[in-house]
């Protein structure tokens, strides 16, 4: 052999090597899951799929969560061997589908050799609708490998998914990647099963129940449908933490439902999937302990949660009730309020119009002291008179009681005096204004 002739070789095995490794790792993007990594992979790589849409519609956000620690129990052996399969409820539909797969917080890769979307066979249930499973890849393979922080978007998969419904995505995990990422407060049922029981339809094998959801934070969908997405970041009250499980009643969950009934009614309304972005606890100016945090903060995680997802048209922001009530000393209404501002400036960055809502009251809360409600009084009154947000929603004004305005009214009261009732839920979804979807950020000077 001539040292061309080797060379040659060299150059070849060389290109053989990195075309596998980029087959392997292919469709996984950074870990602030940034609006420009989820369109690098996020649909581009169809020709490799046998259930490739066709490319008409918009993506929008159908759902989603965010990534809210590391489950308990799971540090050594993750969900190795085992099928997960989440269940997740939908606010717009659409021709074809494509999920995002969270690592956030584990210490290893996490291999998935297996994953399938499929309408639900019912609510409720872990069974699917056999005409409708569908096996999803990621660069045109089976096997995706996501690096501990980071996550991947998987390619597009023909599937008709109904607005208003159910959807079952499962992932099958060969080894464990360390602790598994996942939303604490689904307030949804979801399953697991020993082995790969991703292909099944039935449903028998997922005996394990759940109210977690684990490693998936997005479900997009192309169609004609919506034209954008409305992504809601907030804390628990966000969240629905104390709305009644396993009947989408949390606040997001109406909206989405006011939302699509006053368009299929011909009302002059945005055509848009709502997303929820909350989890409880969350603060805009500090994280949560650990490493990396977990609940990290508002202001760390918008970029993701908030702008990360497809085709953001409108953020509304229900974050502040929680970095009053938390620590000791309460932080200055102006430190709330500039949290919140960096947040408005980085939307408008971005192009979306930002929605903000007051703080609503907790008084009777056992976390609840006179300084701090000055404090959260305070950042209402300038949230009100404009000088935060594009637009506001008064969840105050609407929850609280007329005759005590330092407590919610008790109807729309859980009991522990700070988070809503089904009831409140709704309230709050009821006196947002959906002509304020409307219209863009406004333009930068």
């Amino acid at each position: 052999m001539t040292r061309r002739q080797g060379c040659a070789l060299l150059s070849a095995i060389t290109a053989l090597i990195v075309g596998l490794s980029a087959a392997l790792y292919i469709g996984v993007s950074a870990g602030d899951g940034s609006a420009g990594a989820r369109d690098t992979f996020a649909g581009g790589r169809g020709s490799h799929n046998s259930a490739a849409p066709a490319s008409t519609g918009v993506w929008v956000g159908t759902w989603a969560t965010s990534p809210s620690g590391a489950e308990p129990g799971t540090e050594r052996t993750g969900m190795a061997g085992r099928s997960v399969r989440n269940v997740v409820h939908t606010s717009v539909g659409g021709t074809s589908a494509r999920i995002t797969l969270s690592n956030l917080y584990g210490t290893q890769p996490l291999v998935v050799t297996h994953a399938t979307v499929a309408v639900a066979a019912g609510h409720g249930t872990a069974a699917a609708d056999p005409g409708t499973l569908r096996r999803i890849t990621f660069g045109g393979s089976t096997r995706v490998v996501i690096p501990a922080g980071r996550q991947a978007v998987s390619d597009a998969v023909r599937i008709p998914v109904p607005a208003d419904g159910d959807v079952l995505v499962t992932t099958y995990s060969p080894t464990s990647s360390g602790p598994v990422t996942f939303h604490k407060f689904a307030r949804q049922t979801s399953y697991a099963a020993p082995g790969d029981h991703a292909a099944d339809t039935d449903g028998t094998a997922y005996t394990e129940h759940t109210s977690y959801w684990r490693y998936l934070t997005a479900l997009d969908v192309l169609g004609n449908q919506a034209d954008g997405t409305v992504v809601v970041l907030g804390d628990s009250l966000t969240d629905g933490m104390t709305s009644t499980p396993g009947t989408n009643r949390r606040w997001t969950d109406v909206l989405a439902d006011r939302l699509r009934g006053a368009a299929d009614a011909g009302r002059d309304v945005p055509r848009y999937g709502v997303v929820n972005a909350g989890i409880s606890g969350n603060r805009v100016l500090v994280d949560g302990l650990g490493r990396p945090p977990e609940n990290i903060s508002g202001l760390r995680r918008f970029s993701r949660d908030a702008l990360g997802h497809a085709n953001v048209k409108v953020v509304v922001i229900d974050l502040g009730v929680n970095d009053i009530m938390r620590p000791d000393v309460a932080p200055t209404p102006g430190a709330v309020l500039d949290g919140l501002r960096t947040l408005v400036r980085q939307a408008h960055a971005r192009g979306a119009k930002v929605v903000g809502a007051t703080l609503m009251p907790f008084g009777g809360h056992r976390g609840y002291t006179p300084a701090r409600d000055a404090v959260r009084q305070q950042v209402n009154a300038v949230i009100r008179a404009g000088g935060v947000f594009d637009a506001v929603v008064d969840f105050d004004a609407a929850l609280r009681d007329p005759y005590d305005p330092r407590r919610l009214l008790p109807r729309y009261d859980c009991g522990d005096h700070l988070h809503p009732s089904d009831a409140g839920y709704r309230k709050m979804a009821e006196v947002f204004d959906l002509d304020d979807l409307k219209g863009s950020a406004p333009a930068q000077l």
